[in-house]
Order: C-alpha cells, then sequence, then structure tokens
C-alpha cells in the first residue's frame, strides 16, 4: 500500500465536512463517515487505478476522483453504513504517495475548488 498525504486544503475540507455531519446528524453519524472516509483513503493508496476511479484530465496531468460511495462495502462499522455519502477525493500519484488535494461534495464543481498550478502541499 502506498502512503497518502492530505493537502492543507483537504485536510481543511475533512474538518468542515465531520463538523457539519456532528452538528446535522450526531456524533454516531460522524464516526461512520469518518470511517468511510479513512477507508476511502486506503483504498486509493491501496489501488489508486482501482475500478470506479475516474480520470480528470481537467484537472491536470495523472488527476483521478473517488467517490466516497465506492468505499461503502468495505467501511461497514458495527454501528451501520453510511446510505448516501457525498464526497468524492480528488487525488494523483506523486511518485510512492497518493497525494490528495480535496474532499469535495458531488454537487460541487471540481474545476472552481481546485486550481491545477496551486501546489498539493
Amino acid at each position: 500500500m502506498r502512503r497518502y498525504r492530505l493537502s492543507v486544503a483537504a485536510q481543511h475540507d475533512l474538518i468542515a465536512i465531520l463538523a457539519w455531519t456532528h452538528e446535522h446528524f450526531g456524533a454516531a453519524a460522524r464516526k461512520r463517515y469518518e470511517k468511510l472516509i479513512v477507508t476511502a483513503l486506503r483504498d486509493v493508496a491501496t489501488q489508486p487505478d482501482r475500478p470506479g476511479n475516474v480520470v480528470r484530465a481537467e484537472l491536470g496531468d495523472g488527476v483521478r476522483s473517488w467517490h466516497l460511495r465506492l468505499s461503502r462495502g468495505r467501511a461497514r462499522p458495527i454501528a451501520g453504513i453510511v446510505r448516501r455519502p457525498r464526497h468524492f477525493l480528488i487525488y494523483r500519484i506523486e511518485g510512492d504517495i497518493v497525494a490528495v488535494a480535496r474532499v469535495l461534495h458531488d454537487a460541487m464543481e471540481p474545476a472552481r475548488h481546485l486550481d491545477p498550478d496551486e501546489s498539493w502541499e
């Protein structure tokens, strides 16, 4: 499995997503969503080109996306499953690391939230 690295923007995305989930659905739902996100990150780190990924050439060379719903089956916590996850990862392979630039809601237009010339650090 490759390692993964979250950009500062992706870290902020995750904090906001989990805070919103906690506020609107409670602690148990936040924990389920957090487990799903971690599973999705591990999925793309294990196999970045796994079936279901989408090549996002409009966002830059080698950029892909992975919707969290594709990881639900592997993230089934004892407390239940996330029925309708609404976020996806934007990532690319940088050597032996999967760099995650953003974690966006599926209603968002990625090109409006990701500058291809901006650093993924």
